[in-house]
């Protein structure tokens, strides 16, 4: 779909109960809008950044932060639900960013849980020892409805530092957009529980085509 002027950008979207009846009701998947050589990723942040991301292309300018862990989110009612529709306190723009799939899939491959409990290594000092020295940080979190309500299928975000954070926020950006007029639009619906009317970005299951990339990261078959 052609970008509209300003960077923003409507990906291709469909009704979300449509989408829900056919995504899995649990475990551990990745809903994201791919195709065969990209992934789009999401991140809410607050005027400043947003506006100097999508005036140069790439995140940088004094209030982002190259030395903090950044986290992005595949999943767009996740990133929903984490920004309350754009409506929380520094987290007032939605970005969407293209990334491809072989830079995804090395993010995927480097990340280490961010508990122990999630972790499928041997012992606790192993995953400390891997935890410190990893760029990448793993969460599975409930996934969650329009409203909020918490689901029991799990949605993937990834913290980013370092290196990483480093060429993800700027070489590896393939295309970046602002993704907040159409948030505001669908808000509207969600805020009269006229989900019948509500849209969102055709997302699928992601299925990595590095095998050892949902090894790591524990993804469940459906």
């Amino acid at each position: 779909m052609r970008p509209l002027p300003g960077n923003v950008k409507v990906l291709p979207a469909q009704p979300y109960l449509e989408q829900a009846a056919g995504w899995p009701k649990s475990g551990r998947h990745i809903l994201a809008h791919s195709d065969e050589t990209s992934v789009v990723v999401y991140q809410a942040y607050r005027l400043s950044i947003a506006r100097y991301a999508l005036a140069h292309g790439e995140f940088g300018g004094s209030d982002f932060s190259f030395s903090r862990m950044t986290w992005i989110k595949p999943n767009f009612l996740w990133m929903m639900y984490r920004s309350n529709w754009a409506m929380s306190e520094g987290q007032e723009m939605i970005l969407g960013i293209r990334l491809s799939r072989t830079f995804f899939e090395r993010i995927l491959v480097d990340a280490v849980p961010s508990s122990y409990s999630q972790y499928c290594g041997d012992t606790h000092s192993e995953w400390q020892g891997k935890l410190s020295s990893s760029e990448v940080r793993l969460q599975w979190d409930p996934d969650h409805d329009p409203s909020g309500r918490k689901l029991e299928r799990r949605a993937i975000q990834l913290g980013l530092r370092g290196g990483v954070l480093r060429a993800f926020a700027t070489s590896e950006i393939r295309e970046l957009f602002d993704m907040t007029p159409f948030v505001v639009a669908q808000r509207s619906h969600v805020k009269r529980n006229a989900w019948t009317n509500l849209l969102t970005p055709i997302e699928t299951i992601y299925t990595p085509l590095n095998s050892a990339a949902a090894e790591n990261v524990g993804l469940d078959t459906v």
